[in-house]
């Protein structure tokens, strides 16, 4: 076996689940999170259909997710008022198992960091590929070689900038804008959901304590301030209904605020020599549905590919973007912001309508069923 000494950007769930793989096929693996610790918050995520159990079985952790899964409570839309509009049926929102996305995040972290290297609060600063590695300096820690370098660190991958070219080359925006605040739970039990023409607000229930979806030209700020995101989410929901004021007087409080772009990566490959792209990196599409299965499987097939090319990443790599390409595609169409916030009181009220009509909604988790085992998976 060669090329065994693997770095992997990001320590959220596809890095991990990689190194779950390679770490048992013999490789040597590190990670560095530029994040401080774990990052244990965010909305719940989901897995669907018979594809994701197989690489949860083998994978040896599905009774763990089982264990740990939310439920999928249904989630109601109301008015302002908070008379019932209409109900999300949790089999929509939450798949067939549902976890938060922080519980899923501790359960890999546990899994491997006996058997890898985790580097917390540093972050890659340059990649000068070599005949036989990579030289990889960090903020902070020093400069080292690695065989091979993943990219499994999101959307506004640090790595693809360094390796393939600037984001923008990368990342489309699409026009909204997504929050996830931690507030109180002093707006009940039940996930409530309300809207006006082009802003989203949610609270209740494992999703997230407080998620926002709003209509927005580009917004130029630091992703790292909080005052700056808070700001940001003031403008955005001044003078709404229902409970919204109240809501946003807990977000001012709030240590913990994560906002960002709705945006899709489309990108022709996903290796460049001795890096390689994982996740939402590679094929990411923000609150598509998606994210979470794609960096499952895509973990699973990379690393499965590597190792049956006794680590050569020239091969490995091209059969991982062979069988990977077509089963990303479900995250190279849609937008999330136009179905959760709907920019007219007509288009709001189609939405939902098609949750109020079964035969609908059936027709549209078929569709979700059917790209979620869109692929047919080696056995390594």
């Amino acid at each position: 076996m060669k090329n065994t000494n693997v770095l992997i950007s990001g320590a959220s769930i596809g890095g991990p689940a990689l190194a779950h793989w390679l770490t048992r096929y013999g490789f040597n693996v590190t990670i560095v999170e530029k994040a401080p610790a774990l990052r244990l918050g965010g909305q719940a995520v989901d897995f669907k259909g018979e594809t994701h159990r197989t690489v949860l079985t083998r994978m040896g952790i599905l009774e763990d997710v089982k264990a740990l899964q939310t439920g999928g409570a249904d989630q109601e839309i109301v008015d302002a008022n908070g008379h019932s509009l209409a109900v999300i049926p949790g089999e929509f929102t939450g798949g067939d198992i549902e976890i938060r996305r922080g519980d899923l995040t501790r359960l890999l972290y546990e899994k491997t960091a006996p058997y890898c290297e985790y580097i917390f609060g540093d972050s890659i600063t340059s990649l000068t590929e070599t005949p036989s590695g990579v030289h990889v300096t960090f903020e902070r820690s020093a400069p080292r070689t690695f065989d091979l370098v993943v990219g499994a660190d999101g959307i506004h991958s640090n790595v693809r900038r360094l390796a393939f070219g600037p984001e923008a080359d990368y990342v489309k925006f699409l026009g909204h804008y997504y929050a996830l605040v931690d507030v109180p739970a002093a707006f009940g039990a039940v996930p409530r959901m309300y809207n006006e023409p082009g802003r989203m607000a949610a609270v209740g229930g494992p999703k997230a304590p407080a998620f926002f979806v709003f209509a927005s030209e580009r917004l130029d700020y630091d992703r790292y301030d909080m005052r700056q995101q808070k700001d940001i989410l003031a403008r955005a929901y001044a003078g709404m209904g229902w409970k919204i004021p109240a809501v946003m007087e807990e977000v001012r409080h709030s240590q913990d605020v994560y906002l960002d772009s709705i945006s899709k990566v489309t990108i022709d490959r996903y290796s460049q020599g001795r890096v390689v792209l994982l996740g939402d990196s590679a094929y990411g599409n923000t609150l598509g549905g998606f994210g979470t299965g794609l960096a499952m499987v895509g973990a699973y097939v990379l690393a499965g590919e590597l190792a049956s090319a006794g680590g050569d990443h020239r091969v490995a790599f091209a059969q991982y973007e062979e069988q990977m390409r077509g089963y990303a595609k479900v995250a190279d169409s849609g937008n999330a912001g136009p179905f959760l916030a709907p920019g007219t009181p007509a288009r709001l009220r189609m939405r939902n309508w098609m949750f109020k009509y079964s035969f609908l909604l059936g027709l549209m988790m078929k569709l979700t069923d059917k790209f979620a085992t869109d692929i047919t998976l080696k056995s390594y």
